[in-house]
């Protein structure tokens, strides 16, 4: 897959962008943006990068919500960022269950692989944003450059001190974008 000069970065939707749950988010009512995530993603792309989401939906297979729901969920996501100015340039979502055995569900990398096939790009180096360590799995095996924030289970996955090597940790999404748009 060849280089770009094209800035990428990948994001995970829950406990990065919004809000996050032990029960799902489940509905459009549900889903509320973290304090600063939508003026991170506008500073991110007005630094040049395009923002991809990358997310685990099994919500979708559990049938604890529909894909209208999902696609409600995005378009409120979507509407967020734009009033903050910026813009998500494409989501991609896994909605399979573990024991579904599928290669796109995190902590496999085969959604993040899609979005090198996608975007025509080598991920090698491109920040891959997550709050879970699988997350950092499927970044690592993908060869992206790990940033974990410690919202959503940051905290938790920071405590639980199994980070592949070389991973960089930030407070939140704003804090990422401080760092990447300095």
């Amino acid at each position: 897959m060849p280089e770009s000069s094209l800035k990428l970065i990948i994001l995970d939707r829950d406990g990065v962008i919004n809000e996050d749950s032990d029960l799902y988010i489940k509905s459009v009512a549900e889903w509320r943006p973290l304090k600063g995530s939508a003026e991170a993603i506008a500073r991110l792309n007005h630094a040049g990068y395009r923002v991809v989401v990358a997310t685990n939906q099994s919500g979708v297979g559990r049938g604890l919500f529909d894909m209208a729901t999902l696609n409600l969920m995005h378009e409120k996501m979507h509407k967020v960022v734009a009033q903050a100015g910026g813009r998500i340039d494409a989501v991609f979502y896994c909605p399979h269950k573990d024991d579904d055995h599928c290669t796109c569900r995190k902590p496999k990398a085969g959604m993040l692989q899609e979005i090198a096939r996608r975007f025509n790009r080598s991920l090698k180096g491109v920040p891959c944003v997550g709050d879970a360590i699988r997350d950092m799995q499927a970044g690592a095996e993908a060869g992206c450059e790990l940033v974990l924030v410690k919202t959503g289970k940051g905290m938790k996955t920071l405590a639980a001190g199994n980070l592949p090597a070389g991973t960089r940790v930030f407070d939140d999404l704003a804090a990422v974008a401080a760092h990447y748009c300095a």
